[in-house]
């Protein structure tokens, strides 16, 4: 199964098939229509709310994804990628990171992508997000 993410605002239909990976529909208009709804990978409301640091919030979005399971995940992504019939799903999330400036720059897509490379040994990449080629160092 080939995986992707991106965000809302970057996505471009020939990514792939957007599929939301929000606990809420964008609060903006979008030039493409969603595919379809990663349930089992949408961080919680609760999760959320609680405004948690870059390292808690990882924890506990793992331990969503670990009560989930690989399986049932698996299935739920091999279910929208058949339904769809696109090459790729494209996992769409609002948060623009800058992969750079580390701590400060972080989304859930970032770490369901490295416990999805730990979990099956496929990478994800980052579709949108960006950063310009870091400048020459000054010596």
């Amino acid at each position: 199964m080939d995986l992707a993410t991106c965000t809302y605002q970057e996505f471009t239909p020939p990514m792939g098939a957007p599929i939301r990976t929000t606990a809420g529909h964008p609060r903006f208009p979008l030039a493409y229509e969603l595919a379809g709804h990663a349930r089992l990978i949408t961080p919680t409301r609760e999760l959320l709310a609680q405004n948690l640091p870059k390292d808690a919030y990882e924890f506990s979005y793992r331990r969503l994804l670990n009560g989930q399971g690989i399986h049932r995940i698996h299935a739920e992504l091999a279910g929208l990628a058949a339904r769809t019939g696109a090459a790729r799903l494209v996992l769409l999330c609002f948060d623009r990171y800058d992969r750079l400036k580390p701590p400060n720059d972080w989304c859930h897509r970032e770490f369901f992508a490295k416990w999805w490379l730990e979990q099956t040994g496929e990478e994800i990449p980052e579709l949108g997000a960006r950063s310009a080629t870091p400048p020459p160092a000054l010596f």
